[in-house]
């Protein structure tokens, strides 16, 4: 069996933001959603620093159990920081001790987070062209008024899935894409993911 892969975001919702179902709060690392590489990473690079050298690195709240772990702290810490107009999201497996990263491609952030990674860390680094920032910039336009697409389909959940893509769960896809694809227009429609979702009940 795999790895758990899990999808995290960073700046407002710390590093991860789950999908915005009816009723819910969006965000939280527990709640971090399960994902898959949806591309092929334009640079590999193995960490090299000794086990421990990012220790004192991690966002708070999150553990610095292990080389991964911190690893992923600071590459979080540098995406809400100096580099957050590039950055777009991060994947993780924690068997593999592997790190996608998604972002603009820049060298400067490319260099920082391939010589800071600790030695057992692979970190995969993914072409993206557009940021964190204006995804929830789009991701507001679709969920700020859920109810406006009643009479047409129903929006159950929204959210970010750390890879550079906005998942929209809906009852009726087939209605629902082009519908939101008018509303987001030609160029930001690339960025959706339109699929099936359960109607959510609250507790």
């Amino acid at each position: 069996m795999g790895g758990r892969t899990h999808a995290r975001t960073s700046a407002a919702v710390s590093i991860a933001t789950a999908l915005v179902a009816l009723g819910t709060l969006q965000g939280s690392a527990a709640d971090a959603q399960n994902v898959e590489a949806v591309s092929s990473p334009s640079r590999i690079c193995h960490g090299t620093q000794p086990k421990g050298s990012l220790t004192g690195n991690a966002r708070d709240g999150f553990p610095e159990e292990t080389p991964l772990d911190r690893t992923l702290g600071y590459v979080d810490k540098l995406a809400t920081g100096r580099h957050s107009a590039i950055y777009t999201g991060m994947a993780l497996d924690d068997e593999t001790a592997t790190l996608d990263v998604y972002r603009i491609p820049s060298k400067p952030f490319d260099t920082a987070v391939c010589e800071a990674a600790e030695k057992g860390v692979t970190i995969r680094l993914h072409d993206r062209d557009i940021n964190e920032k204006d995804l929830n910039t789009l991701l507001d336009l679709i969920s700020e008024d859920m109810s406006r697409w009643d009479g047409t389909f129903n929006l159950r959940e929204a959210g970010l899935d750390g890879t550079g893509f906005i998942e929209i769960g809906v009852d009726d896809p087939n209605t629902a894409e082009p519908i939101l694809r008018e509303a987001l227009g030609e160029r930001n429609a690339k960025y959706l993911r339109v699929e099936y979702a359960p109607q959510a009940y609250l507790l």
